[in-house]
């Protein structure tokens, strides 16, 4: 099995690498008050890609921290008060 998911990775790695250097040609990305950057389109595709992964982790991990807390206040709730089958 570990062997079918390494060849897997290696497949996927080898097409998105022949994605990159088809995709190798000069874009320019245009940005306010006349300023231009100029670079790779496979890196401009990377950066985005990263960017979009940063911005949901923060999502994720800020919904995730919020939970936490409210679920401590909740045990900490329920802990006060004696409950029922315990001894």
């Amino acid at each position: 099995m570990k062997v079918l998911l390494w060849l897997l990775r290696g497949i996927v790695f080898v097409a998105l690498f022949g994605l990159a250097v088809k995709n190798s040609g000069p874009v320019d990305l245009r940005f306010y008050l006349d300023s231009a950057w100029q670079a790779p389109l496979s890196v401009v595709i990377l950066i985005a890609f990263a960017a979009g992964a940063a911005v949901g982790l923060t999502a994720t991990v800020v919904t995730l921290v919020r939970q936490g807390r409210e679920l401590r206040q909740l045990r900490d709730r329920s802990g006060s008060a004696p409950a029922a089958g315990r001894s």
